[in-house]
């Protein structure tokens, strides 16, 4: 913003007095933020630093000591610079001492051969400030205003490094408070070079403010986010002192990038809320204008193939409370939003339960469904393991549909598969209803009362039994059924002896008054398994009163 030493010689006025720079010659790029005029010995009290200090001399000592004393005191309060005019105390030249103790200090210490107005190099010099300072004003507003058409406009970061690295002319880095990169705009140099062992030299620069130039490092370093909720830096990497204007360019920066983080957030919170709404109004009577909202959301429902996907935390060693937190569910909804804009399908994704997300795909009529099911599938496992839960899910689909009306019927398919498939052996990338066979039918009754009631009559007396007397008879008859009546192989399951495990499967036959060599005796507990695990489940569904004790 403020004149070198340099550049104040330069101007025409100071030009006519002769000025030659006699020591301190490597000091003039020091800025000159003022011109004082100054005939008396002690002038450094009354100076701020930064000051082109102009003198005849009159009033200066005439011993060196006095001499050597003046410049050191100008040179501790931050002087620009001395300017003596050879013609009322020395006609020639400065006194020795004098020209020593600037060269000692780097002090700029210039004479004027011809008499000087002062006070017209004094106007010319705070002109030369004025005008740096109204260019500098200028400059730092076409700032304001280019990052926050960027703001506003929702800029990406790219974009907004971009535009710093093009109005600095400095590369520039977005990096985390950890030191990761997360952007860059290399600026025209090379990208291997400015990004080699960051991390390592990122640890080393810490600055005392929220905004402030490190200049070992050279590096320009602002924090971004809002005050207490902080998670990066910007670093512009400039070798020299960088200006007010790159200062204001890496704050708008910042704030661009802060207010990007916010906006996003919050887009993706209200895009979840009004694909919630559409999938909850689409469940049950949706409204007639919900085709032309839904189009308006990117998600055209008119002549395309529908279909409902639901999506499931799962795996039996988690807790079911954990499963069905809203935390993971938002998490989930998020990735599988992500996991859709990834494939490049349209998407209505929220979470309209407890218990799943939904997704309603749309597609054009002669896109090959299985591909798109496969792509996505793989998708939303891979963002859901690297959520923060880190949990497995279910992903399953219902069938394809045409009209609106029908997509009800498909998004409950998609329900009622997941809740089937939570425990179905095997890896797939997504399940149907053709997938789970039994279970599927099994979910699909889950909630008729009379499939309940059957359940309880065939295992009422043995949970019965496990609840009064702390045995675990209905877990060991599970790893029998599951096993296919192979008893070595549900003993093992059980961690039992065969001798241990035998004696249990008499115990469970005579309690249930069955005999397990009977196969429709199997099967009819084992459908009274899947049912009661269903009920286990989900507390919800109704349960008559003995399988309750």
């Amino acid at each position: 913003m403020y004149p070198t030493v340099a550049e104040a010689l330069a101007l025409p006025v100071v030009r006519r007095g002769g000025p030659a720079v006699v020591a301190g010659a490597a000091g003039m790029g020091r800025r000159v933020r003022w011109v004082h005029v100054a005939e008396v010995a002690d002038i450094a009290q009354l100076l701020r630093g930064g000051e082109l200090v102009l003198t005849t001399g009159i009033a200066l000592p005439d011993d060196p000591d006095g001499l050597r004393r003046y410049v050191a005191d100008l040179a501790a309060v931050g002087a620009s610079g001395l300017v003596v005019e050879l013609v009322r105390r020395w006609s020639d030249e400065v006194p020795g001492a004098l020209v020593a103790a600037a060269e000692q200090h780097e002090l700029p210490l210039v004479t004027l051969a011809r008499e000087t107005r002062f006070v017209s190099v004094t106007e010319a010099v705070v002109s030369l400030i004025v005008d740096a300072q109204l260019a500098e004003l200028r400059a730092a507003e076409q700032v304001h205003e280019a990052f926050t058409a960027l703001t506003v406009a929702g800029a990406e970061p790219a974009e907004v490094l971009r535009e710093v690295a093009r109005t600095a002319g400095l590369p520039v880095v977005l990096e985390t408070l950890g030191h990761e990169v997360l952007a860059y705009d290399a600026a025209g140099h090379d990208p291997t070079a400015l990004l080699a062992d960051w991390g390592q030299r990122s640890r080393a620069v810490a600055v005392p403010e929220r905004t402030a130039y490190h200049e070992q490092a050279g590096w320009l370093v602002t924090v971004v986010g809002a005050r207490g909720a902080d998670w990066g830096r910007l670093v512009l990497l400039s070798p020299e002192q960088p200006p007010h204007r790159h200062v204001v360019v890496a704050e708008r920066a910042a704030s661009a990038l802060a207010v990007h983080r916010l906006v996003a957030r919050d887009r993706e919170s209200l895009e979840r809320q009004t694909h919630r709404t559409l999938l909850t109004q689409l469940l049950g009577q949706p409204p007639h204008d919900l085709p032309a909202r839904a189009a308006a959301l990117g998600v055209p429902l008119e002549r395309r193939q529908l279909v409902g996907v639901a999506i499931r935390p799962g795996t039996a060693s988690v807790p079911a409370q954990a499963l069905a937190s809203q935390e993971v569910l938002r998490d989930l909804a998020e990735a599988t939003a992500l996991a859709a804009r990834r494939v490049t399908v349209p998407a209505l994704v929220g979470v309209v339960d407890d218990t799943s997300v939904r997704a309603l795909l749309s597609l054009p009529p002669q896109a090959g469904l299985d591909g798109v099911l496969r792509r996505l599938a793989r998708e939303v496992h891979r963002r859901a393991a690297s959520t923060q839960h880190a949990l497995p899910v279910v992903v399953a689909v219902g069938t394809t549909v045409t009209a609106v009306p029908d997509v009800r019927r498909s998004l409950g398919e998609a329900a009622h598969v997941a809740g089937a498939a939570l425990r179905s052996p095997g890896t797939r990338l997504y399940h149907r209803l053709d997938d789970v066979r039994l279970r599927g039918l099994l979910h699909l009754l889950r909630e008729d009362e009379r499939v309940v009631a059957f359940a309880d009559r065939e295992l009422g007396a043995l949970l019965s039994r496990d609840a009064n007397q702390g045995t675990r008879l209905v877990e060991l008859l599970r790893c029998f059924c599951e096993h296919g009546g192979n008893k070595s192989a549900a003993a093992a399951a059980a961690h039992l002896s065969r001798t241990a495990y035998y004696q249990q499967l008499s115990r469970i036959e005579q309690v249930l008054g069955v005999s397990l060599e009977d196969p429709e005796s199997v099967l009819s507990l084992y459908v009274a398994l899947l049912v009661h695990e269903m009920g286990e489940r989900d507390p919800q569904l109704p349960r008559p009163p003995s399988s309750a004790t």
